[in-house]
């Protein structure tokens, strides 16, 4: 199996030359985002990635959205949520990604009406012919654990793009997993695309992951990111996909007044990104 890992589009402000040239520099293998809105601009895009030799890992977010906030409005419904579905998934099909994975649902609903949502999804994807892996997120219907779980038990198919980090900040819990170890390797059997960002109790992205006062929350993710890789392994994966996905947009911890940035994003992401490929390196040599 082979690790290839991608660049956000989140956080990027420059060209899509610039972004080409960053990932192709840093040494990773492709690059996740939602689809641009022009018809143009996914055309430029999917061009030069594919002149890159890199792969594409598509996203879709699921409602309406005041400006500004990454969290649907409250009042959205199942019927609009789906609607936004169809709509960002064909456009994330123009640009013929690796992978689709979505932020998807409401943390408002009743579990049933998540439920609801899904099983819809899941068959708008697969009569589009593709997967689409739904991301564990705050303000999502995946936001709890145990949410999850009821999730999962009603859907046992359904794919999962793991990003534990929300959970942490959730359930105030930096190793929150270590405490469910079956529902970790529940996700992990539906694990399609991670997230390689790492949560603690406070927030769902730690200041610097390089900082030693965070060691153990790193340690905590790769603990759970090592079970992904053993499930993927074991279902015959020939490639594990993997997005360092530290951001701005709050999740950045900035300096009060000045607003100085605590960190360089930019170095945090290559940082996660090399240490996973390397941490993958030495497992495919000494398998677990």
């Amino acid at each position: 199996m082979e690790l290839i890992i991608c660049k956000q589009l989140w956080g990027h402000d420059s060209t899509f030359e610039a972004l080409i040239n960053d990932v192709v520099g840093a040494g990773f293998h492709g690059v996740e985002g939602a689809p641009p809105d022009s018809e143009a601009d996914r055309e430029e895009l999917a061009g030069r990635m594919q002149d890159a030799g890199l792969h594409y890992i598509a996203e879709i977010s699921t409602g309406i959205f005041t400006p500004g906030k990454w969290v649907p409005d409250p009042g959205t419904t199942v019927e609009q949520h789906l609607d936004t579905f169809r709509e960002i998934l064909d456009h994330c099909l123009s640009m013929k990604p690796l992978r689709i994975t979505s932020m998807a649902g409401n943390d408002l609903w009743p579990i049933d009406e998540s439920i609801r949502f899904f099983k819809e999804a899941m068959k708008i994807a697969d009569d589009a012919g593709t997967e689409v892996s739904f991301e564990t997120h705050r303000g999502r219907s995946t936001v709890h654990p145990l949410t999850t779980a009821a999730i999962i038990e009603a859907i046992p198919d359904i794919p999962l793009t793991c990003d534990f980090s929300h959970w942490c900040v959730v359930t105030e819990r930096s190793e929150i997993l270590d405490e469910f170890p079956v529902l970790l390797q529940d996700c992990a059997f539906r694990a399609r695309h991670v997230h390689a960002r790492v949560g603690y109790d406070q927030g769902a992205q730690v200041p610097d992951p390089r900082a030693p006062e965070y060691a153990h929350c790193v340690a905590a993710h790769e603990r759970w990111w090592d079970v992904i890789w053993e499930a993927q392994e074991n279902r015959g994966y020939e490639i594990a996909s993997m997005t360092p996905e530290f951001g701005p947009d709050g999740y950045l911890q900035m300096e009060p007044y000045t607003q100085k940035p605590v960190a360089d994003l930019w170095e945090i992401n290559q940082w996660m990104g090399k240490r996973q490929l390397q941490r993958f390196a030495e497992r495919q040599l000494s398998p677990v």
